[in-house]
């Protein structure tokens, strides 16, 4: 295991089991891994940031070398700002690969000692999104394959409420 850490970034809304399934991996890859949830209100998502850094950390209280924050400055500052030099993204189709190598390429040019690592998502994993996923939830569609106990209790209680 490598003593570094690993900043996993992105909005989390909602984590997924795939996202559960990157961060055990790099767990075992890594001496720290990050969770940083980002502030992202472009996104204008679902549950609020403590809301999401909440679930986060209920799903992954099983991970002793991961801990779970929130975010809302620039992700190469905040990397910095940590002690660390690298990210984790996950890559679950070729679509995402465009975008990715783009984002990867824009934060070496902020910082030339930035790198990102790629991960791919288990097989039977690859095709859950947070977007995907909050769409069934909203239509009432059983979503508990998706995503831990805790994140589809609380998209069934936001959903409730919502109807």
């Amino acid at each position: 295991m490598n003593n570094q850490t690993i900043v996993y970034p992105g909005t989390f809304d909602p984590i997924t089991n795939g996202h559960v399934d990157l961060v055990e991996r790099a767990s075992r890859l890594f001496g720290k891994v990050l969770v940083s949830i980002a502030h992202s209100e472009k996104k204008k998502p679902l549950f609020t940031l403590d809301e999401r850094v909440s679930l986060a950390q209920q799903c992954l209280s099983h991970l002793d070398n991961v801990e779970v924050v929130g975010f809302g400055i620039l992700l190469t500052h905040f990397v910095e700002s940590q002690g660390a030099r690298c990210v984790l993204r996950g890559l679950r189709a070729v679509a995402d690969f465009e975008y990715e190598f783009q984002l990867a390429n824009m934060n070496r040019a902020m910082n030339p000692e930035f790198e990102s690592i790629f991960l791919t998502p288990s097989e039977h994993l690859s095709y859950i999104s947070s977007s995907l996923v909050r769409e069934i939830a909203s239509l009432g569609g059983d979503i508990t394959s998706f995503v831990p106990p805790p994140v589809a209790k609380a998209l069934q209680e936001r959903f409730a409420t919502a109807s």
